[in-house]
């Protein structure tokens, strides 16, 4: 993933024990790309050493507001001249306060105050350091100057208390930086989504389903949200979690995936059916274990709700899109169900391109004709069908 690629980050680190993460997010940023230059407070400097991040960034560590390694002596202006965003993590209700109030009494607090560039802080501290009336009116005061906050957590906190007021983890400040340098052509849209396999159970410990990862429609999700849309995610069973920012609403069944999109489907200016939803269950599922004897069972199906179908013939159905994941003659099969559904747009794959993989290829296809995309990971598939998918509302 090199998404921050390009990117200048400056990151604060003041004296929280949180510190410790910011040394993985340090890590987890360089990993995305970005270039990173860290500056730490001294009370920062008592958790973490300097020496740990410049092993890490691979660039020196900035502590004093004298440092003399500038020509001109102002590493507070210059630091974040050439950067694309401060980010503060852990920001302690010290440093919150500090940057609220313009106060500027080291080195970033002065760096946060003479910027050139965005700045987000994700909080750190005790749950009643957090609710205290002080940290919200400082919190507020940051919002309505442009702040951009990540978090905090409810959790175990390392004093043992539990509450509001910990530090998002690095992969989800990592995850909220990227999204904050996405442009928001979806922002105000509100997205209803499926994802995954269904599973419809033949017995208490045996069920139908299929080779669904949920990983296409999961990289989906998360690229709508970079774009600024709203979104809700009805998934079947997968092992991956939610992305930041978007709700998911868990289901086995297709009727149960069904009636999880029809309760919400009124909200939705978009709908996406990605999930790989069975077409058929089990007519009469066994209350108990079906055992080994000497005759194979009869199994007799029936047939599941279309969800997709049921959707786009609502009166004020959504905007509607499909996927169609096929073995052959995907162009066929594709535009079939684009015209039969009455959908705006289909997302059509060969399974043995992307089914279960890290990788897909997809042909969009609309009323305007084909529109094949590379080859590539499904998070850059998925930015490019968002892409497309954001041209088309806008016409």
């Amino acid at each position: 993933m090199t998404e921050l690629t390009g990117k200048t980050i400056v990151l604060g680190v003041s004296g929280g024990i949180a510190a410790y993460k910011a040394a993985e997010l340090t890590r987890l940023l360089i990993k995305a790309g970005a270039r990173v230059h860290v500056v730490m407070t001294e009370n920062g400097a008592r958790f973490v050493t300097p020496t740990t991040f410049q092993a890490l960034s691979g660039n020196p560590v900035w502590t004093d507001p004298w440092d003399d390694r500038r020509a001109n002596n102002m590493s507070h202006i210059d630091l974040t001249r050439s950067a694309d965003a401060l980010l503060i993590a852990p920001a302690t209700a010290n440093t919150l306060a500090k940057i609220a109030n313009g106060l500027a009494d080291d080195l970033l607090s002065t760096l946060a105050l003479a910027r050139d560039c965005p700045l987000l802080v994700a909080p750190a501290m005790n749950r009643q350091m957090w609710a205290n009336p002080a940290t919200q009116r400082n919190v507020a005061q940051l919002r309505e100057d442009g702040v951009t906050l990540i978090g905090p957590d409810a959790g175990e906190q390392a004093c043992g208390e539990i509450g509001e007021g910990r530090m998002s983890e690095p992969e989800a400040i990592r995850e909220a930086l990227i999204a904050f340098f996405k442009p928001k052509p979806l922002a105000g849209r509100r997205v209803l989504m499926t994802a995954g396999p269904t599973y419809e159970p033949l017995d208490p410990v045996r069920g139908i389903t299929n080779i669904s990862s949920g990983k296409m429609g999961y990289a989906l999700a998360r690229a709508l949200r970079h774009a600024g849309a709203e979104v809700q995610l009805v998934s079947g069973p997968v092992a991956l979690p939610a992305p930041a920012g978007v709700e998911r609403i868990g289901v086995m069944t297709a009727a149960e995936m069904h009636l999880a999109v029809m309760q919400r489907v009124a909200h939705a200016d978009v709908f996406i059916g990605v999930a790989a939803v069975a077409d058929y269950r089990p007519d009469d599922a066994a209350e108990h274990k079906i055992k080994k004897t000497g005759e194979a069972p009869v199994i007799r199906l029936a047939r599941n709700p279309d969800i997709l179908a049921d959707v786009a013939s609502l009166p004020a159905a959504p905007f509607c899109v499909g996927f169609a994941a096929e073995s052959r003659d995907l162009e066929s099969y594709a535009r079939g169900k684009l015209e039969a559904k009455r959908l705006k747009l289909v997302v059509g794959n060969l399974v043995q391109d992307g089914m279960g993989g890290d990788t897909n290829r997809v042909v969009l296809f609309d009323a305007a004709g084909d529109h094949p995309l590379p080859a590539a990971s499904k998070d850059e598939v998925a930015a490019g069908i968002v892409a497309h998918l954001a041209r088309m509302l806008d016409a």
